[in-house]
């Protein structure tokens, strides 16, 4: 690729808290971000039946690869909490039932955790981020966010489970961050600042 040649993109994810934050994080690439909302409509369902983050994240990458035979990133997160055995893990998004349920998954997990003490309530954010280049090339990268769980929701900010996670060293959550706080320390932006020093040797 010419130097100063723009690369698409295609983000298999049509989670729009997610793709904000990966545009933020690679807003200095040269590279053309697509939604998966804007390159195929409808929006295709694709089952995320892998055990873990990075098994669940390949199976997206893969699949938009397949069907587009361009570089294809994808990332799957999660909430492991200790005193829920590390759940609900790689089950976050669906916890009660319904996909990306916000409301429904916090309302389950404060249910979950109701008479745990406060020192009890740790946890933290999981992700498995990977951008599949060709059939031989697969990027990898993981990100871990250390913090623990509030008993009632606060801020207005992120989404999913932040109303929820205070993160170690602060006292505020993550929907009370603001978008460069949270990217600095959380568990997505630590594993995307990892993949991006990978990929700027396929930019050349």
């Amino acid at each position: 690729m010419e130097l100063g040649m723009i690369r698409r993109i295609i983000m298999a994810t049509g989670n729009s808290g997610k793709l904000r934050e990966i545009s933020d994080l690679f807003a200095d690439m040269p590279c053309q971000l697509i939604s998966m909302r804007d390159w195929r409509k409808p929006l295709p369902s694709i089952e995320e039946n892998g055990s873990t983050f990075f098994e669940n994240a390949c199976i997206k990458a893969d699949w938009v690869f397949r069907e587009s035979s361009e570089w294809s990133l994808a990332d799957d997160s999660g909430l492991m909490v200790d005193a829920l055995g590390g759940g609900p893990g790689v089950t976050s998004a669906r916890f009660a039932g319904e996909q990306g349920n916000a409301e429904a998954n916090n309302a389950k997990l404060l249910k979950a955790l109701e008479g745990v003490a406060q020192r009890l309530r740790t946890a933290r954010f999981a992700c498995s981020v990977v951008l599949r280049i060709d059939e031989a090339t697969l990027l990898h990268a993981d990100g871990y966010c250390e913090g623990r769980i509030i008993e009632r929701p606060r801020g207005s900010g992120g989404f999913g489970y932040d109303p929820l996670f205070v993160p170690d060293g602060f006292n505020r959550t993550f929907a009370e961050l603001t978008g460069e706080e949270k990217h600095r320390i959380s568990h997505r932006g630590k594993a995307l600042k990892a993949l991006k020093e990978q990929i700027y040797d396929y930019f050349a």
